[in-house]
């Protein structure tokens, strides 16, 4: 015992791995023995001598080395390396993540090296003995230096440590009190890393700003955008850009447009928009036909390449949308003055227009700079009112326009398109920001009016641009969606079997199909919401790219993002892209490849940040209601725990399998199913459970719940 003690501690203070493969690079035509390495790195402890042996041996074993014969060892010429970023799990091993790599690579927990999660890496790539698979070993951290950490100041009396509020990041950062910025223990404060010795167990770091006390909901909300590095205020120079624009429009510019002003316009959005960026006209023709337009905020007649409003769109990359807040990609006197469509007001628009039969085929398309007049706001319970009564002002314009978009959704479903019914969860808050109730709101045939028809504008907009037929390919950015993963929806398959389904597909077009029909054969069962969960999980995420490889959700073989040019970078690329095809300007628009990837990102931080921002509120609404008890359902399971949402408040906790009693509970991958070792006692997602509420963690955003007695 005292001897595995005393290399562990040797081996801690120099990283003798690390020295050895340093030494082969250096050294990479030379063969060498331990002792011959040992006396290269000034080694002559026999423990550590010995050491150095055995990590000749694996590091062989791994293919970074090659034993040319017993006991002697070269580099190996076969050794690949990867740079990405580094995801770490909750049980300390970790993924590099690159778009070199088709899947992320596995690196063990013994593996990786003083490294944080987030952290830009150089990974060695090797094959595993026991898994027979690749996995990796970090070589190096690339790219820490800008990183800020957010967390809880913890003080003593000679120094500090912030403890960060990301769960995947458990090392705590340690901070000299002449390094403190005046906070206190308890504050919630924003900390960058100044070094980590090579035998410092943690990073040391410094404050850089100070959030406040963490009880504060402000101060949460601060700590999380932080977290994400996302910017809550727009530089001087981007605020004085903006206010230079006048919210009257140059008569002029109007002569040069389409003008729809004397057309029905109206918009449909959600009771507390401020920003409405999308509107919809309609007429009646002579030839029985219609006429809808889909009217989209002209942000890029406002917005000019290369300008300090288009330099920080682009880093924000899309709007941020928090329960208590939105962090706008445009100022506001852009996002909701100067572009917002409202009501009896003129504004400049880019517009999709369309002639539809009654049956909802396109007749004839046009796309052009317009200038429109809203005549009416609707919230969307105001125009589900209309649909489902036929009652109020403009109930029966909007009738005849929900009635096309209901067969053109029938006719986008029956073609491959996915029907995911969405339910989203909004939390009612009082003056102070403190939640009073916890809804969940299903989309209704008034937000699936205007989802179809931005669909479709969307849709023939890509299709313009993207057209194959054209000489000279347009460079553009796409809203893609890849082919489900086999492995994923075998797991759905055995999933759906729990539930007496069968579900079985001879193509990757046919899994859409049969997942509707699926859908719609389980419209009425309680576990509906859940096999819809499961379905989205066995799908690839959508994202931002160059390469068109079309929409398999929507099954169109042509999307891009044209209707929220306020709220997203990549409509406003589109925007600019499609007025100089239709203008035969000459297009310089930079490395696209590039912003598509960028724009990615800041969309994965964006919906991770409102996430968070749930989770936190969900804590914060049961921080009082600590031992009462619950029914709930389970939503999710892991090797560590069941998520269970709870049905009064739609909150959603864990019950960590090690609390639950009277046996031993593991996840089983094969049959999806929580299943106790000695009883065969089996939890499924779905089931019904009583739970009691045992602990809230405000801090970590985290709700414990215990298994109730049966």
């Amino acid at each position: 015992m005292t001897k595995k003690i005393r290399k562990k501690k040797q081996k801690k203070s120099r990283d003798i791995r690390k020295e050895i493969i340093n030494f082969f690079k250096e050294n990479k035509e030379g063969v060498f023995n331990y002792k011959q390495i040992s006396s290269f790195l000034d080694i002559t402890d026999n423990n550590l001598r010995k050491f150095v042996y055995e990590a000749l041996v694996d590091l062989a074993d791994e293919g970074s080395l090659k034993e040319t014969e017993r006991g002697k060892f070269k580099a190996s010429s076969n050794v690949r390396t990867i740079i990405g970023t580094i995801d770490i799990s909750k049980r300390g091993a970790g993924y590099v993540i690159s778009d070199d790599l088709e899947e992320d690579l596995y690196i063990p927990a013994s593996k990786m090296d003083r490294v944080i999660h987030g952290d830009k890496v150089r990974a060695e790539i090797f094959k595993s003995k026991s898994k027979r698979r690749e996995e990796g070993r970090i070589v190096e951290v690339i790219g820490r230096n800008e990183r800020v950490f957010v967390g809880t100041i913890d003080k003593q009396a000679k120094y500090a440590f912030l403890i960060p509020d990301d769960r995947k990041i458990d090392i705590d950062i340690f901070i000299p009190t002449s390094k403190l910025n005046d906070a206190k223990s308890g504050d919630k404060a924003v900390a960058k890393i100044s070094d980590w010795p090579r035998d410092a167990k943690n990073p040391f770091g410094e404050i850089i700003k100070v959030l406040g006390s963490e009880e504060a909901i402000d101060v949460q909300m601060q700590a999380i955008l932080a977290t994400y590095g996302i910017p809550t205020d727009f530089p001087a120079e981007v605020l004085e850009e903006a206010d230079k624009i006048s919210i009257e429009l140059d008569e002029e510019e109007i002569a040069k447009r389409r003008d729809f002003r004397k057309v029905l316009t109206f918009t449909i959005d959600p009771v507390d928009a401020k920003d409405f960026d999308d509107a919809i006209s309609f007429v009646e023709l002579k030839n029985g036909n219609f006429e809808v337009g889909v009217h989209i905020a002209d942000v890029g007649h406002y917005v000019q390449p290369g300008s300090a409003l288009d330099k920080e769109a682009y880093d924000r990359g899309n709007s941020v949308y928090m329960v208590d807040r939105v962090v706008p990609m445009l100022p506001e006197h852009l996002s909701n003055g100067v572009c917002s469509l409202r009501p009896d007001e003129d504004k400049f628009t880019f517009s999709a227009v369309f002639e539809l039969t009654d049956q909802g085929e396109v007749i004839n398309e046009w796309f052009g700079k317009t200038v429109i007049r809203s005549a009416r706001r609707f919230t969307y319970e105001e125009a589900q009112i209309r649909i489902e009564t036929g009652e109020g002002d403009l109930s029966e314009e909007i009738n005849k326009v929900n009635n096309i978009a209901r067969i053109m959704r029938g006719e986008r479903l029956s073609s491959g398109g996915l029907e995911i019914t969405s339910a989203e969860l909004r939390f009612e808050l009082d003056e102070n920001k403190e939640p009073i109730k916890i809804v969940k709101k299903v989309s209704k045939e008034a937000n699936k009016l205007v989802e179809e028809f931005m669909l479709l504008a969307n849709k023939k907009v890509g299709q313009y641009v993207g057209d194959v037929k054209r000489k000279t390919v347009i460079p553009f950015i796409y809203r893609v969606h890849d082919l489900p993963d086999s492995d994923k929806v075998e797991q759905f398959r055995v999933f759906v079997e729990k539930f007496g389904k069968n579900f079985t597909y001879e193509s990757d077009r046919e899994i859409a199909t049969k997942m509707n029909e699926l859908f719609a054969e389980m419209k009425d069962d309680s576990n509906f919401s859940i096999i819809q969960q499961m379905a989205i999980k066995s799908m690839a995420k959508a994202i931002y790219d160059t390469d068109n490889i079309g929409h398999y959700g929507l099954g169109f073989r042509y999307y891009a993002h044209f209707t929220s040019p306020i709220r997203r970078y990549a409509d406003l690329i589109v925007h600019r892209v499609l007025f100089d095809v239709l203008e035969k300007h000459s297009m310089k628009y930079g490395k696209l490849t590039e912003t598509a990837k960028h724009i990615s990102l800041t969309e994965r931080r964006a919906v991770e940040a409102e996430r968070a921002s749930k989770k936190f509120y969900q804590a914060h609404f049961l921080r009082d209601q600590v031992g009462q008890s619950f029914t709930g359902v389970v939503t999710g399971l892991t090797d560590w725990g069941m998520f269970v949402e709870l049905n009064e408040n739609h909150c959603e906790g864990m019950i960590v399998l090690k609390s639950i009693e009277g046996d031993r509970f593991s996840f089983d991958e094969k049959t999806y199913a929580v299943v106790g070792s000695r009883t065969g006692r089996t939890f499924n997602l779905g089931d019904q459970l009583n739970v009691v509420l045992a602990s809230v963690n405000i801090a970590k955003k985290q709700i414990d719940l215990e298994l109730a007695d049966d």
